[in-house]
């Protein structure tokens, strides 16, 4: 979906609920703050319901398999109690070519660092602690045969981009060392146990309501991997400095302090602990190089299409982009790439 005014957004949602005889249907409409790359956000005032509509797929589905993989991610982890009730399916149509999902609206505040992140740790945990189902019943989620080396795969799919985001030489360098050492990792037996994970638990996609849980709202991505990932993605400083209303920076000990808030309510959590740091410097790494690919992509045009990925800055407005590439551009300096592979030897530390 190309970017579009308020206005014309909001007719395009009544038009798709009408033709859907959503109960719905005749709901007032209101535009939420844009404030993501992958969705725009409208609720559905006094009906409980928050309409998500795709600007693009982050998974690089079709517009169909998108919807449908969102739907699951939202049925699966919301019987933790900690993520939304999927209520909807607005399929894709003229007026709407990528569709949209109802999920439940979550009345809530943003999450406040470094106070919130044990209620953060706890409704990870709720996530996590979910039995595993049997293999036959994971799809449509990603079930990797190895999720390790398929997530080694996904950053090095983005690092192609890293030449074309003429990095310093020392943030460079600091990369390149950190991809060898996930190589390495790669090449070992042991794996951590694997568990339903949101891949994308940064701060700025939790809500606290009023009795203090957290609750995950941004559920795209979620698949059947490590739960290490969804801890680094919550800690780090690239996640923790991201989002506009939740930006604080972490001592280390804060972050051993959320691991172990964690720790107390997964009972395997044992089995976990060695891989805390390896797996948060992939998920790093992962973000690092979605940097590098943002800032070279994002100045295409949109696509003519619905289809698949589509970074560029036409779908959303100037105010998020600018802030993004406030971000990317901190993210991806020196002094910034330099302090996060530093504190990895020194949380290994703290972690004994």
């Amino acid at each position: 979906m190309k970017a579009v005014d308020g206005d014309a957004l909001l007719d395009r949602l009544r038009a798709a609920l009408r033709a859907a005889r959503s109960p719905y249907a005749e709901a007032p409409l209101e535009s939420m703050a844009d404030k993501g790359l992958a969705h725009h956000h409208v609720r559905l005032v006094g009906t409980g319901a928050i309409a998500r509509l795709p600007k693009q797929s982050q998974m690089g589905l079709a517009a169909h398999d998108n919807l449908a993989y969102q739907a699951a991610c939202y049925q699966r982890a919301s019987a933790s109690a900690a993520a939304p009730r999927c209520i909807a399916l607005l399929p894709p149509g003229d007026v709407l070519p990528r569709g949209g999902l109802l999920v439940q609206e979550i009345v809530g505040r943003s999450a406040r660092l470094p106070d919130d992140l044990p209620a953060i740790a706890r409704a990870l945990a709720a996530i996590h602690a979910m039995p595993l189902p049997a293999p036959v019943q994971r799809a449509p989620l990603r079930d990797d045969a190895d999720p390790m080396r398929a997530l080694r795969d996904e950053i090095e799919a983005q690092a192609v981009h890293l030449d074309g985001a003429a990095l310093d030489t020392s943030a460079r360098a600091r990369i390149e060392a950190q991809r060898a050492a996930l190589q390495r990792l790669c090449t070992q037996a042991p794996r951590p146990p694997r568990r339903l994970i949101a891949f994308d638990a940064h701060p700025g996609n939790f809500l606290l309501c009023d009795d203090g849980r957290a609750v995950l709202v941004d559920l795209e991505k979620a698949r059947y991997s490590h739960p290490p990932l969804d801890l680094a993605h919550a800690t780090l400083y690239t996640s923790t400095t991201w989002d506009v209303d939740v930006h604080a920076e972490l001592t280390l000990q804060q972050v051993v302090d959320t691991h172990a808030a964690w720790a107390a309510r997964i009972d395997d959590a044992a089995a976990h602990q060695p891989w805390l740091v390896p797996l948060r410097a992939a998920m790093w790494l992962w973000s690092v190089t979605w940097c590098a690919k943002w800032r070279v992509l994002s100045g295409r045009s949109a696509r003519a299409d619905s289809a698949g990925e589509d970074w560029s800055s036409d779908h959303s407005d100037a105010a998020l982009i600018e802030h993004v590439r406030a971000r990317v551009d901190d993210y991806l300096s020196a002094p910034i790439v330099e302090r996060i592979t530093d504190e990895f030897a020194a949380l290994e530390r703290l972690l004994r």
